[in-house]
């Protein structure tokens, strides 16, 4: 996947930089044209693009239900090819970037698909017509944006879940540690470097890989198990799963220990709140924090 959005958001990004400053450079996400109602208890929210009204926002609460109690996160690592994801029950899956190639041979109903990096959008908008119509999907501002500059008409009657940036939200300044520290629904690092939402529907630190995003909601839900699937971090600058010759631009494998802090975080709420983690690469970075290699998924093994 090349590494570049189209010219005109580099343009963006940079008239964002130079009038918005640091504090509020992250303005390019919704510029221009994307404005976002975020849903309340009463109601849903509301996506308008260019003074149109394009598609609804909803809570994770309302559109992310399965009766599993167990989870998996599917990532793109190399490693998914020596998985046998059958072995996953229905509607448990949740799919981050291009492991949607996995629908629907392989899982036919996602719990929900993740995204958070506009690049994709720009590069694989293809694939999202995999993506089931009633399958919720967690988008950031800057991945709505990119749709409605794509197709805006693809958002209709879709669960769309806003995803937000917790450091930098969404029609607001960049946030510092003291003005997180005061959130009660944070966590954050002795270095304040890394963080965790415990209330991801009111925003989510991002992490350097949409797998910390990810990880926020899902642990926001009612279950026993977290797997990681296709997490593999470490070989991030080898082919994805379903990459041949051509390698996508990555900088998972440079922003590991980032990565990899965030993280540590979930893994400490998951434990304090009787949540088993489990890692299913051989291959995964996710060693480094205790999240040994688990066989359950491995094609070489004979299924219980």
């Amino acid at each position: 996947m090349p590494a570049n959005r189209p010219l005109s958001r580099t343009f963006i990004k940079l008239a964002a930089q130079l009038f918005g400053g640091k504090s509020r450079a992250h303005l390019q996400d919704w510029l221009p044209g994307l404005k976002l109602i975020p849903p309340t208890r009463q109601e849903r929210g509301s996506i308008y693009y260019r003074g149109t009204l394009v598609g609804r926002l909803i809570s994770a609460a309302e559109g992310i239900h399965t009766q599993s109690l167990a989870i998996y996160i599917v990532g793109t690592g190399p490693s998914i090819g020596s998985c046998d994801l059958s072995r996953a029950e229905d509607n448990s899956c949740i799919l981050l970037n291009g492991s949607l190639h996995l629908v629907p041979d392989q899982i036919a109903t996602p719990l929900a698909v993740v995204i958070d990096d506009e690049r994709f959008v720009w590069n694989h908008f293809d694939l999202f017509q995999r993506i089931p119509p009633h399958c919720p999907c967690v988008f950031s501002v800057s991945v709505i944006r990119a749709i409605c500059e794509q197709d805006r008409s693809w958002l209709q009657h879709r669960q769309i879940i806003f995803s937000d940036d917790v450091q930098k939200p969404y029609q607001h300044k960049r946030r510092g540690i003291a003005e997180l520290k005061a959130l009660p629904y944070i966590r954050l690092s002795t270095d304040g470097e890394a963080g965790f939402s415990t209330d991801p529907g009111a925003g989510v630190f991002r992490g350097g890989s949409v797998v910390v995003s990810a990880v926020q909601f899902a642990l926001s839900l009612d279950l026993k198990k977290l797997g990681f699937l296709g997490i593999d971090i470490a070989n991030a600058n080898e082919p994805r799963f379903y990459e041949k010759e051509t390698r996508s631009f990555t900088g998972i494998q440079r922003g590991q220990g980032r990565i990899l802090s965030h993280l540590a975080l979930a893994k400490e709420f998951a434990s304090e709140n009787g949540v088993e983690l489990e890692n299913y690469s051989s291959t995964s970075a996710l060693e480094l924090i205790g999240l040994g290699y688990n066989d359950t998924f491995s094609r070489h093994r004979t299924p219980l």
